[in-house]
C-alpha cells in the first residue's frame, strides 16, 4: 500500500507527515466532562501517538483532559468504529451486505413484510399469515408403483403396522377402494401364506386407513374384474369367495353384502364366488373355521408341527424314492429359514436306519436340493453343526453313531455338495486304551 501524505500543524508549525497504510490509526477524542466524541477524528502516526499518550520518560499522562481510544483500521471488519460499545459486530452479526441475519433467527408467522418478495396480500386475514400443509393426490399408476414394494416387503416380515404407517403418509383419499382390489389381486398370485397375511392386513387397515364403504367398494371392483383375474388364476372365483367370507368374519364387510350380490350377480364367476362365500359362512362353526381358512403356512406354524412334517417327508421319500414329490412337499412348507432342520433330521434318520441304501438315497436328495439352491450352503453348515454338537445324545440311541456319521459324510462328499468347513468340523470318536502298569490298568479316554 502506498504511503499517505497529509499536512498537520504541530506546536504551531505545519508539518508534512507521511505514513504507511499499515501504520494508520483512527484516534477519536472523547471529552471526559461531557462524555461525547469530538468533532472529527484525528489521524496521527503510531510514533506520535505513543509520545502523546505517555510522558517523555515513558509514564502515562494522568492530567490529560481527553481520553483517547485507539482502534485498528480494517475495511472488512464488521465491528463498530465509533468507539462506543464493546467492539461486538454491528447488529449482532445481522447487519451488512451478504449477511443472513442473527444465528437461530427464524421467520415468525404473522410478521410478513410488505417489501418481502413472497408477500401476498390476498393470503392475509386480519394482518396474519396462515400456513397450510398440502399433500398432492397420487394417480392410480403412481399409487401402484408406490404400493407394490410395500406389499412385497410386508409378505416378508408380516408386520402390518409398517404398511399402515406408509399409507398414512400419502394422499390416497380417492384410491382407497383400489387399495383393496390391489391387495386381493396381488394375493391371488401368491401362496396361502401370503393370502392369510392379506386378510390380516385388510382387517388391520379397517378403521385406520379404510372405512366400511371403502372395503365394500373394493370388493365390488374385485368382482367386476373377476373374469380378468381368472385368466392368470383359474381358481380365482373360489379364492375371492374365501376373501369375502373372511372379511365378513373380521367385521370388515356386512353380512348383507353376500345377500345383495346373490340376487344381482349376472356373471357366472361372480355368482360362484358369492355362493362359495355363503357356504363357508353357513357351515357349522363357520366363523371359527374362517380364522384358519388359509391354513397356517410358513413361519406361522408351530416348530413341533414343522419338525413332524419334515420327518414324515423324509421317511416317505425313503419308502417311495419319489424325488420330485419330496421337493414339492418341502417347497410347500415355505420355511427357507428352517431348512437346517431338514439337514439335521435327514442325518439323524440315516444314522438310525444304519443302512447303506438310506445313506445313498438321502445324499442324492440333499444333492438335488443343493443344486437347485433350495437349501443354501449356510443351512447345510448350520444343520451339520447341530448334528456334531448333539452327537453325545445321539449316541445314547445309536451306539455306533460316529461310524455311521463318518460313512454318511463320505457319501455326501462323493456327491460334491458339502462345504469344506463341514468336513473340518466333523468330530472324531474317542478311543479307549489301557495305560501302563503304573496306572493300575485303568482305562482312559483319548481323542485322535
Amino acid at each position: 500500500m502506498e504511503g499517505v501524505s497529509e499536512n498537520r500543524i504541530q506546536d504551531g508549525v505545519p508539518t508534512d507527515v507521511t505514513m504507511n497504510g499499515d501504520d494508520l490509526l483512527i484516534e477519536e477524542e472523547l471529552n471526559t466532562e461531557t462524555g461525547q466524541l469530538g468533532d472529527r477524528p484525528v489521524r496521527k502516526a503510531r510514533r506520535q501517538l505513543s509520545r502523546q499518550t505517555s510522558g517523555g520518560d515513558g509514564t502515562s499522562n494522568s492530567n490529560a483532559q481527553t481520553t483517547k481510544k485507539v482502534v485498528l483500521f480494517n475495511k472488512n471488519s464488521r465491528k463498530s468504529r465509533d468507539g462506543r460499545g464493546r467492539g461486538m459486530p454491528k447488529k449482532g452479526g445481522a447487519g451488512g451486505k451478504g449477511t443472513w441475519g442473527r444465528v437461530g433467527e427464524v421467520v415468525e408467522e404473522g410478521n410478513m413484510d410488505a417489501h418481502d418478495p413472497n408477500y401476498d396480500s390476498d393470503s392475509l386475514e386480519d394482518g396474519t399469515v396462515s400456513f397450510e400443509k398440502i399433500c398432492p393426490e397420487m394417480t392410480r399408476e403412481d399409487f401402484e408403483k408406490f404400493l407394490d414394494p410395500v406389499i412385497m416387503e410386508y409378505f416378508e416380515h408380516g408386520d402390518s403396522k409398517d404398511v399402515v404407517e406408509e399409507l398414512s403418509d400419502v394422499n390416497i383419499e380417492h384410491l382407497k377402494s383400489g387399495l383393496v382390489e390391489f391387495l386381493v389381486s396381488k394375493a391371488l398370485d401368491h401362496k396361502d401364506h401370503h393370502r392369510e397375511l392379506t386378510s390380516v392386513l385388510i382387517s388391520d387397515l379397517y378403521g385406520k386407513v379404510l372405512s366400511g364403504g371403502d372395503v365394500t367398494e373394493g370388493f365390488d371392483e374385485v368382482l367386476n374384474h373377476l373374469s380378468d383375474l381368472a385368466i392368470d388364476t383359474p381358481d380365482a372365483s373360489n379364492l375371492v369367495g374365501k376373501f369375502i367370507a373372511r372379511a365378513v368374519a373380521d367385521d370388515c364387510l356386512p353380512p348383507k353384502y353376500i345377500i345383495k350380490h346373490k340376487g344381482e350377480a349376472d356373471c357366472t364367476l361372480t355368482k360362484k364366488a358369492v355362493d362359495h362365500a355363503d357356504v363357508l359362512l353357513n357351515q357349522t362353526h363357520g366363523f371359527v373355521r374362517l380364522d384358519n381358512i388359509w391354513g397356517t403356512g410358513g413361519g406361522i406354524r408351530p416348530v413341533k408341527l414343522l419338525i413332524k412334517k419334515i420327518v414324515m417327508l423324509l421317511k416317505e421319500y425313503l419308502s417311495s424314492s419319489d424325488l420330485r414329490e419330496a421337493t414339492q412337499c418341502l417347497t410347500e412348507l415355505n420355511v427357507p429359514h428352517f431348512h437346517h432342520e431338514v439337514v439335521y433330521e435327514a442325518t439323524v434318520i440315516v444314522m438310525e436306519d444304519s443302512h447303506e441304501r438310506a445313506a445313498e438315497m438321502m445324499a442324492k436328495l440333499l444333492k438335488s436340493w443343493a443344486d437347485a439352491v433350495i437349501i443354501t450352503p449356510e443351512q447345510f453348515r448350520v444343520g451339520f453343526n447341530r448334528v456334531f454338537d448333539n452327537m453325545p445324545d445321539i449316541c445314547l440311541d445309536v451306539p455306533n453313531a460316529y461310524t455311521l456319521l463318518e460313512e454318511f459324510i463320505t457319501v455326501c462328499q462323493k456327491e460334491d455338495f458339502l462345504p469344506e468347513s463341514i468336513l473340518k468340523d466333523m468330530p472324531q470318536r474317542g478311543r479307549k486304551r489301557f495305560v501302563s502298569e503304573g496306572d493300575g490298568g485303568r482305562v482312559k479316554e483319548t481323542t485322535s
